[in-house]
């Protein structure tokens, strides 16, 4: 069974509310290779990937680091930015050139505080978003360990 897609920012908030964080966004562009972000350095910014393909990985003592998921066109690249003590608890390399918008932390934080009912909208999306994530990793975890892997055991 295909797991739905992540609830993409189009999806999941309001036009007004997508409008209103487009234009704190800039454009920005990553060549292939590019580190977006290192596991435990401060978290102070996300993207909405436009075109390309971005891995999240975590460090494994004593290996490469081990790739967890990789996200492509409109899929949100960075969560801890929202949440205390914000610092990215995963890496993150671009591995095809990357087009998105790049949102500052603080910027968004401070539209959230403005308007209440945007900041509930964005904490939802961003929900959301782990939920799915959560639930992806935890059915790639039963794959990998379980007995009869993910699927219905009948």
């Amino acid at each position: 069974m295909i797991a739905p897609p992540a609830p993409s920012m189009l999806r999941a908030l309001p036009a007004k509310h997508r409008e209103r964080l487009v234009r704190v966004a800039r454009e920005v562009s990553f060549p292939q290779g590019t580190r977006l972000f290192e596991e435990g350095r401060h978290a102070d910014r996300f993207w909405v990937v436009r075109t390309g393909t971005v891995q999240l990985d975590m460090r494994v003592p004593g290996r490469r680091a081990a790739v967890v998921e990789t996200l492509g066109h409109n899929e949100l690249v960075g969560w801890s930015w929202l949440f205390a003590p914000h610092c990215w608890h995963m890496g993150a390399e671009a591995t095809s050139p990357v087009r998105a918008y790049e949102f500052d932390a603080t910027a968004v934080a401070a539209l959230c505080r403005d308007d209440p009912e945007l900041g509930l909208d964005v904490a939802r999306w961003v929900g959301e978003v782990l939920a799915h994530r959560l639930r992806s990793a935890r059915s790639r975890l039963l794959d990998l360990y379980a007995p009869y892997g993910s699927g219905d055991p009948r």
